[in-house]
């Protein structure tokens, strides 16, 4: 038997959370969690559940659940959001960031996408399991992370490593960046939706590079200029043409999608990454490393050139490249350059198989028949990263029916973020399903 959730709930509560201002900026500037974590306890005690608070650090709350398995032998199921969003620039935008606002049958503002969307899903489903007193086939153990959005490390990794018996007897785990739908024209003639079910994600390497040089005054020619030899550094890297690589999930989607346009891509892959639309992005960013620079900082004064000159890069790697790309950062960037390792964290790939990815296909199937479901990587990371250092494997299934017409992907951490309504009422369905059958 599934759940029936209250589908009008699940809008109600994304447009709450989304008029909560959990910005993060990655450098304890920020509001923090505090207050979304908040409202997630109240609407968990509403309905007779005993959530458990943690905090890293003042305001940077996490907040879990256990809901008990009829089969308690079984191993738990992790179903886990983050509560924090990256910043928004509210001149850039179409309405406020975090006005919540339905329009046109959408739901604006930062976070309806990544992910207060799934977290709304995440508590309705919840809710409704609770309030009718329906036991799950297994545990359940329900999280919402802080700081997902800067590395996890006041959320996930902390948790992981100060509180891992939150997590006693999990051995799987859901959260975002996948399950979402893409319609690609088929082979035909018709057209044809296809989930992208994540199975894994690249590998992180934020890095800080350091040019040294001679300091001096402007008017003066200076053959030392760090600034120049970070740029000359900055240009090798950019220039860089890392080498194509298919992972297995890669290969697998690829070639499912390559079956069902009829477009072969032995020769070029464009013409197949053209049916994704905006979530051909996603796609390019998993068939080689990648390396983008992303802040420049350098001098103090107009007229004095500065002794050192520093440049960030935002490093993803393909499972097990992690050695090699920093050697070839470190050769291209050049004698006079130090790389610092900010951040570090680890690619995940699992298999397109099991008893799980076999129930989500199922639960998507069963609210859309036709739809085909095929893996893929994603060129970010999620909290699924520090979970499995518990040797938890994790997935990204936040399912989504979306409009053909609606550029989704580009839209995580994008300008004018917003979810379609019944694209949150498909997904709680879908979710609920899943809980119940799983």
């Amino acid at each position: 038997m599934t759940t029936k959730p209250d589908l009008d709930e699940v809008v109600r509560i994304c447009q709450e959370l989304i008029r909560i201002d959990s910005s993060n900026y990655g450098d304890g500037r920020g509001p923090g969690e505090a207050e979304a974590a908040a409202y997630v306890v109240a609407s968990l005690r509403e309905v007779g559940l005993d959530p458990v608070t943690l905090e890293a650090a003042p305001g940077r709350t996490s907040v879990f659940v256990r809901i008990p398995g009829a089969d308690r032998t079984r191993p738990a199921l992790c179903v886990h959001g983050h509560l924090d969003v990256v910043p928004a620039n509210a001149d850039d935008w179409s309405v406020d960031p975090f006005c919540g606002e339905s329009r046109d049958g959408l739901i604006w503002g930062r976070g309806a996408v990544d992910m207060k969307g799934m977290d709304a899903m995440i508590l309705t489903c919840v809710r409704d399991l609770a309030r009718r007193g329906v036991q799950p086939p297994r545990d359940l153990v329900i999280g919402f992370f802080a700081d997902e959005e800067a590395g996890g490390e006041s959320g996930s990794h902390w948790v992981v490593e100060h509180h891992p018996e939150i997590f006693a007897g999990v051995s799987e785990a859901i959260s975002e960046v996948g399950g979402y739908s893409v319609t690609v024209d088929g082979a035909d003639g018709t057209p044809k939706r296809a989930y992208l079910l994540q199975t894994a994600e690249k590998g992180i390497l934020w890095l800080r590079l350091t040019a040294h040089g001679r300091a001096g005054h402007g008017s003066v020619p200076n053959d030392e200029n760090p600034v120049v030899r970070l740029a000359q550094a900055i240009a090798r890297i950019d220039a860089h043409e890392w080498p194509q690589e298919f992972i297995p999930s890669v290969q697998e989607m690829l070639d499912g999608l390559s079956r069902l346009t009829g477009i072969p891509y032995a020769a070029d892959l464009e013409p197949l990454l053209a049916q994704l639309g905006g979530a051909a992005g996603f796609v390019r960013g998993t068939l080689r490393d990648t390396a983008n620079f992303t802040m420049l900082d350098a001098g103090y004064k107009h007229n004095v050139i500065p002794q050192d000159a520093h440049a960030s890069l935002d490093c993803r790697f393909l499972p097990g490249h992690d050695e090699t790309v920093l050697k070839t950062l470190h050769e291209l960037a050049g004698e006079h350059v130090d790389i610092e390792i900010l951040s570090q964290d680890i690619a995940l790939n699992t298999d397109f198989t099991g008893d799980l990815v076999t129930a989500m296909v199922a639960a998507l199937q069963a609210e859309d028949p036709e739809a085909e479901v095929l893996p893929y990587c994603l060129s970010g990371g999620t909290d699924n990263k520090a979970l499995s250092l518990l040797g938890i494997t994790g997935y990204g299934f936040a399912p989504l029916r979306l409009p053909p017409d609606l550029d989704f992907a580009p839209m995580f951490h994008g300008v004018d973020e917003r979810v379609p309504e019944e694209s949150l009422r498909f997904g709680a369905r879908v979710l609920a399903r899943l809980l119940a059958t799983c």
